[in-house]
């Protein structure tokens, strides 16, 4: 079972999403370029010298954002029962891009808006791909967990990979156009089910 976060773990997190959001935000509305950390930390409400005590870059800030889908996705597949997880993914990819209430089409609004706008800005997209790298790592361990001994490592690293690049590709296809903004009409979530099945299609764990 994972540890309880404590109370000031808890704090920090809230703070980071805090700060994460007012960057999100600012950079929407005036491109990365023209954007400070100074700014950000004003927005925030906290000092540049907290801004600095949890981002390294003003574009590092975003990445508690972007990581909140993952947080969920890792979470839900982990409450899985134990066994092959492959055939659990399209109803996980479901529900985690479906929204079902205004926190999570804000978090999709979030999500649409920072991927258009990290797709004119090699920084940004260069945290984009370092929360995808996280979450395959840990989508990695837990599959590994679920699967058991008997399931063969490469192909559980080829799972995966393809769970995580299904819902990476789903979203930036998705945020590229203009349909379906808060992901109320299924639009991430058909998107990355199609590819989930077709990046997914021959891979067998051997559990």
């Amino acid at each position: 079972m994972e540890r309880t976060p404590t109370l000031t773990e808890r704090r920090k997190a809230a703070t980071q999403l805090e700060i994460a959001k007012a960057a999100a935000v600012r950079f929407a509305e005036h491109g990365a370029d023209q954007v400070t950390a100074e700014s950000i930390a004003a927005a925030a409400g906290v000092s540049l010298r907290t801004f600095y005590r949890y981002f390294r870059t003003k574009e590092d800030a975003v990445g508690p954002l972007l990581a909140v889908g993952a947080v969920t996705w890792q979470a839900a597949l982990a409450a899985s029962a134990p066994g092959d997880p492959t055939a659990v993914f399209p109803e996980l990819i479901a529900r985690v891009l479906t929204p079902v209430d205004d926190a999570e089409r804000e978090a999709l609004r979030w999500t649409h808006g920072l991927l258009r706008t990290a797709a004119d800005d090699p920084a940004l997209q260069t945290v984009w791909h370092r929360v995808n790298h996280d979450s395959e790592t840990r989508l990695r361990a837990i599959i590994a967990e679920l699967a058991g001994d008997g399931a063969d490592p490469f192909e559980v690293r080829l799972l995966a990979a393809a769970a995580t690049d299904a819902i990476r590709l789903g979203l930036e296809q998705w945020a590229a156009g203009d349909e379906d903004p808060d992901g109320s009409a299924g639009v991430p979530a058909a998107l990355a089910g199609r590819a989930f099945a077709q990046l997914s299609s021959g891979i067998s764990l051997g559990a």
